[in-house]
């Protein structure tokens, strides 16, 4: 069987009432043949969304195929154990004209029990943020349930959710149970559970393209949400250059980011797990023992759990976020 190398994946673009045109402005991915594209799905085993490889000798081959052929020295051994060939976690870029609907997700108990599948635990990191633009996630305060019924009824929930103004390189972690939205003319890389589970809560009363509202889930979501406020819910990190700085380290996954200027040399013979690089800025050289690829601002790639060193060789100053599971 021939050596397993970098992946780099056919791109699924999602055509969304809320899209906008970022996704090829700003990543450039010119190649989503939608008006509005509000997502760009990089890497997924979720249901009629497989990715399939572009590059190298396996290209046209599908993530879950090549999970079962390669197993462990795709993904890694305790992975390989715990997800068989469906893998874990889903990447996407997201990209707003408008405001997505309010919305919560629930955790793994809930999903089993209800949808016979894993909940949804996500991070952002936003790329692009245009004046003003906003972020919802959790309670400005404390709330019991009849409050935010009451405010749901009125359509005065917004009044009662915690909004920031979203700026370049601010990360957000999105429990289950925390409602949370995206408001308009954000850019973002979102890293999740491998699930497109959503309880939505309001729309905005906002028809989609054929004038229909969509449905919202106000029972199911009630079970779900946590209605506590927190002190913070924006990630503080410290960005050095040249260094790794961790955003995100949860049960699901471990997320860093690295951002340099000259060649860095990556080892992973610690981790029993893939690596995903997604490139957020500037255009970068991966470098392994037998070959070398270059890495574009918006690419993704599956980097397989048996490759443990790698040189990154930057052509300008570049940033990528380095996803793994500890």
């Amino acid at each position: 069987m021939r050596e397993i190398y970098p992946l780099k994946f056919e791109t699924i673009f999602k055509d969304k009432v809320w899209g906008g045109d970022r996704i090829k402005t700003v990543l450039g991915k010119d190649f989503s043949p939608l008006p509005n594209c509000g997502e760009a799905w990089e890497l997924t085993t979720v249901k009629d969304n497989v990715s399939v490889v572009k590059n190298g000798f396996l290209a046209g081959n599908a993530l879950d195929e090549l999970a079962e052929i390669y197993m462990a020295d795709l993904v890694g051994e305790k992975v390989f154990e715990n997800y068989g060939v469906d893998f874990p976690l889903l990447f996407k870029f997201i990209d707003t004209n408008d405001y997505l609907s309010i919305q919560v997700h629930p955790g793994d108990n809930i999903a089993q029990k209800r949808h016979q599948g894993p909940g949804k635990t996500e991070m952002w990191y936003v790329l692009h943020a245009e004046p003003g633009a906003e972020i919802i996630t959790g309670f400005k305060k404390d709330i019991s349930r009849k409050e935010y019924l009451c405010n749901l009824e009125n359509k005065t929930l917004k009044n009662i959710l915690n909004i920031e103004k979203a700026k370049r390189g601010d990360v957000y972690y999105i429990p289950p149970g925390r409602v949370h939205a995206i408001g308009a003319g954000v850019t973002l890389a979102e890293i999740q559970q491998s699930s497109d589970l959503t309880y939505r809560i309001y729309d905005w009363d906002r028809p989609d393209s054929d004038g229909n509202h969509r449905e919202l889930h106000t029972d199911l979501a009630l079970d779900v949400i946590d209605f506590k406020a927190y002190p913070q819910y924006k990630t503080d990190y410290r960005e050095n250059l040249n260094q790794s700085a961790e955003l995100v380290k949860c049960p699901y996954f471990t997320t860093n980011l690295t951002s340099f200027d000259k060649k860095i040399e990556c080892d992973y013979y610690y981790l029993d797990s893939f690596v995903v690089i997604m490139c957020i800025e500037g255009q970068f050289s991966i470098v392994w023992q037998d070959g070398e690829d270059v890495i574009y601002c918006g690419d993704t790639v599956l980097i397989p759990a048996e490759m443990k060193n790698l040189k990154m060789v930057p052509s300008k100053p570049s940033k990528f976020l380095e996803t793994y599971i500890a």
